[in-house]
């Protein structure tokens, strides 16, 4: 299993490092970076992630066969495709007051199928599900783009602001889902969905349960060591950027400097003992810090389906 655990995550980093490879930071980065980590230096992680409370009015219901949920984004990017939230929502018998379960997505995750098949079987358990559309995926995929290729690259602020996306856009849904009568929530995140899923948790509460597998936990880790960023650290130190200028920034988004907003929430972490790219010591070492939550792993890289199923039997039984 190692063996093809390795092969499969080597293959996947190195489509990763090719796809950053095309796209150069001006030298004008360093001065970009240092203005807006200055920006927001006095912000606490709750008004980094503030959401307007929009009303039901906000939200334009696109077609079926499942309910759509289309918003404008309240972060403002240059790419006019991803500035509109969108989320497709499969409410089960228990309408819309019944307790939701929010899927949040890997990076360049390429199809949803295997989502819609996991939000039938918790609509089955009478859950609703949400499959969100993470910052650069899917409907929010510019144009001669591959799906989330600009969602981690060099640009190092974008990154920031596609998470600050993804974390506000979310805190909006459920600010929604609880006007239509919902107060029970759960997180089934994967990798990037799990850095967001993390830092949600330390901004919001009502959750039941959160599932974060193989989540970007330790960001230091993620641009400096991971055999996924190769390609991004070398862009970043060609233009003069390294590790001091980039940290002061992890307080606001980096899942090891917070901690769970509600402590009542079970919270569950999987990851890959083959895993180069989200280490199980750093997965590990989150769960040591958030006291209660609980840790497991299983036999596979960082991409790989056997997490989700284990991670089924723990959360909703066999």
């Amino acid at each position: 299993m190692s063996k093809w655990a390795a092969l499969s995550d080597w293959t996947m980093c190195a489509l990763m490092n090719a796809i950053q490879a095309r796209h150069r930071l001006t030298l004008q980065a360093p001065r970009d970076l240092r203005l807006y980590l200055e920006t927001n230096r006095g912000l606490s992680r709750d008004e980094y992630f503030a959401a307007a409370r929009a009303s039901p009015n906000d939200y334009a219901l696109l077609a079926q066969p499942h309910t759509r949920l289309r918003w404008l984004s309240p972060i403002v990017t240059p790419w006019a495709d991803n500035n509109h939230a969108h989320v497709d929502y499969y409410v089960g018998p228990g309408g819309p007051a019944a307790p939701t379960v929010l899927m949040l997505h890997a990076l360049m995750s390429a199809s949803d199928i295997g989502y819609r098949r996991w939000a039938a079987k918790f609509n089955a358990r009478g859950w609703n599900a949400c499959f969100l559309h993470l910052p650069y995926h899917y409907s929010r995929k510019p144009a001669w783009r591959l799906n989330g290729e600009l969602a981690i690259t060099a640009d190092l602020i974008r990154n920031a602001e596609a998470l600050r996306q993804g974390v506000s856009e979310t805190r909006q849904l459920m600010n929604l889902l609880r006007g239509h009568g919902c107060t029970e929530f759960a997180l089934w995140a994967t990798s990037y969905g799990g850095w967001i899923g993390a830092l949600l948790l330390s901004v919001e509460s009502g959750f039941r349960w959160a599932g974060l597998m193989a989540p970007i936990v330790d960001v230091g880790h993620a641009i400096w060591q991971s055999p996924a960023a190769a390609s991004l650290r070398r862009e970043l130190r060609r233009v003069g950027i390294d590790e001091a200028q980039v940290a002061p920034h992890f307080r606001l988004v980096a899942p090891r400097e917070g901690r769970p907003l509600d402590p009542a929430t079970r919270i569950i972490f999987c990851a890959g003992d083959h895993d180069r790219v989200a280490e199980a010591a750093d997965i590990e070492a989150l769960h040591r810090d958030w006291t209660g939550s609980e840790y497991f792993t299983v036999s596979q890289g960082h991409f790989g389906y056997t997490m989700m199923r284990e991670m089924w039997e723990r959360t909703m039984g066999s």
